[in-house]
């Protein structure tokens, strides 16, 4: 248990008047660099699910290696009684 687990607790839910103030001291914190914040942000979530796609992947070819067939049991094809050798 962490140390401001109490203090979330303490504080409950947020309503709506909480996230509204919480959003404008985010406006006054980031300005004009707000754009440029969102911008990273979305970069940011774009490459962890690539990197999260990437993980599932492997994990798929790990759980389901590819069937190998073996080409010994098969028949080589017999030559038409028409043809000589």
């Amino acid at each position: 248990m962490t140390l401001l687990t109490p203090i979330i607790a303490f504080l409950g839910p947020l309503g709506w008047t909480e996230t509204i103030v919480i959003a404008l001291i985010g406006l006054l914190f980031f300005g004009k660099r707000l754009p440029e914040v969102g911008k990273s942000l979305g970069k940011g979530i774009v490459e962890f699910k690539k990197g999260l796609s990437g993980i599932e992947s492997d994990v798929d070819k790990a759980a389901n290696p590819p069937q190998i067939t073996d080409k010994s049991d098969t028949k080589p094809a017999e030559k038409s009684s028409g043809e000589s050798a």
